[in-house]
């Protein structure tokens, strides 16, 4: 039952490590989309559609963000806890309970 136990330990692990690089490569893709040529991305503002795009020649003019930049962070918001992230209680839960009622029912004379 500790090697079943180990190797949930092991996928929860890598489940984490999946989406923290998937939610860093979109978070830098998105910044890599976010705005025209001319024009710098607002990395501290949030993407509420507002104009976070700054030109580069002139500060105080502002254009919204494209469309592929609220995609990727629609994207990174189902990634994080919101999304994919917030089954991983739940994962966990079924996967011991699931492990503990195996290894009662394959119980044989009393031995584990």
């Amino acid at each position: 039952m500790f090697n079943n136990l180990q190797a949930l330990g092991l996928g929860i692990i890598g489940f984490a490590i999946i989406i923290g690089v998937g939610t860093i490569i979109l978070w830098e893709f998105q910044g890599a989309v976010a705005c025209g040529a001319d024009y710098t991305f607002n990395e501290s503002a949030t993407m509420g559609g507002g104009a976070e795009c700054w030109e580069t020649a002139n500060v105080s003019h502002q254009v919204s963000y494209s469309d592929s930049a609220v995609s990727t962070n629609y994207l990174t918001t189902q990634l994080g806890s919101t999304g994919l992230a917030g089954w991983t209680p739940a994962i966990i839960a079924i996967s011991v309970g699931m492990l503990f009622l195996g290894v009662f029912l394959t119980r044989s004379k009393g031995r584990v």
